[in-house]
């Protein structure tokens, strides 16, 4: 521990992403809920078209070529579009526009059982936080959102690691009990289960709606985020932004971003044999006695049969392939696992196979 750090320093402990595999090493990687499959094609001509002039210059601060065109994806103004680099960007900037600092203010809600960069939010910038349990069987207890006194509400729908989607009627639930505070819904997944909180954009001021480019459209190399929600959210926002970093959004990823988001039936497709091949190997695994929780990601939340889940994970990384393993309540016997393409599960499931044979 450095004798220079300050006291926030000292006293964080800061998230932890999953493993990325050393270069030249050959693995499956299934632990970072990336898209196996390639952004469209059209990715390189965007790219290509960047003027190598324009990258001495600064790049455009407000994305509003991004925010634009996302805008006419979504139906809604560009001035209810945000950009971050990143969705945890977006996230980040959120936190600090929305949520009270100190401790003697009212708490924010959040799952205690989600993304787990929500609590290393809230220490980094001095939010109190309250984590309400998950239900037994890891859905989100909606009253408890509704009832609790709070200064703000965070939750990933569907959740991360639990894979389990929330209904928008009971997503209406909380934004109605909390009408004077923002509810964050972060939709990073959202494009694989067939619902999006934006629809309730209209009727409820207080709804901010997070997405991003990573998982859906096979960008999560150009760290492209962002979020919808009324003007005067996305006003906060900028605010934000630009009392920490005007430029955040570089140029290639904003031509890259304003192309991608039009490519939807490359990205349908992509989405569709995700979530195809998401369903049967859930069957596989359900079939060899694990236990699946019912998925609306790109993501099975499943805890193995007869060995713990630590020593699946092991024995599956000695064998080259990497899932992730969360080491904490509740949770610590089951495995996050990302969908790939269809030979690299079946190569799972056959590694699987081969650790309950003793192999």
């Amino acid at each position: 521990m450095s004798r220079f750090w300050n006291e926030k320093t000292k006293s964080i402990v800061p998230y932890v992403a999953g493993e990325q595999p050393k270069p030249g090493q050959k693995v499956i990687k299934l632990n970072t809920n990336e898209n196996p499959y390639p952004a469209s094609p059209k990715v390189r001509e965007a790219i290509e078209s960047v003027e190598i002039a324009k990258l001495a210059r600064y790049p455009e601060t407000s994305s509003m070529i991004v925010r634009e065109e996302l805008a006419k994806v979504l139906g809604v103004k560009p001035q209810q579009v945000f950009c971050g680099n990143g969705s945890d960007e977006v996230l980040a900037f959120s936190f600090q526009a929305f949520f009270e600092q100190g401790e003697d203010k009212k708490p924010l809600l959040t799952p205690d059982i989600s993304y787990s960069f929500y609590p290393v939010y809230a220490d980094l910038y001095n939010i109190p936080i309250k984590k309400i349990p998950l239900k037994d069987d890891f859905s989100i207890d909606v009253e408890a959102f509704c009832r609790e006194e709070q200064g703000g509400v965070a939750f990933a729908n569907p959740n991360a690691p639990t894979s389990l989607l929330l209904g928008l009627d009971d997503v209406e639930k909380i934004l109605k009990a909390n009408p004077n505070h923002v509810v964050l819904v972060d939709e990073a997944y959202a494009a694989f289960s067939g619902q999006t909180a934006r629809t309730l954009l209209p009727k409820y001021k207080n709804l901010l709606v997070t997405g991003t480019l990573s998982k859906s459209h096979s960008l999560a190399g150009i760290r492209l985020g962002f979020a919808v929600g009324d003007e005067e959210l996305i006003e906060g926002l900028c605010r934000i932004r630009d009392s920490f970093n005007s430029y955040p959004v570089d140029c290639i990823a904003q031509a890259v971003a304003a192309m991608a988001v039009h490519e939807d039936a490359w990205v349908n497709e992509n989405v569709r044999k995700i979530c195809s091949t998401r369903d049967r190997i859930a069957t596989m695994l359900q079939t060899r006695g694990w236990k699946v929780l019912p998925s609306k990601t790109n993501f099975l939340f499943a805890s193995p049969v007869s060995r713990s889940a630590e020593s699946v994970y092991t024995k599956l990384r000695e064998k080259g392939i990497l899932v992730r393993y969360f080491n904490k309540p509740r949770i610590s016997e089951y495995l996050r696992i990302s969908i790939g393409t269809d030979e690299e599960m079946d190569a799972l499931v056959e590694a699987i196979d081969a650790i309950n044979e003793g192999k």
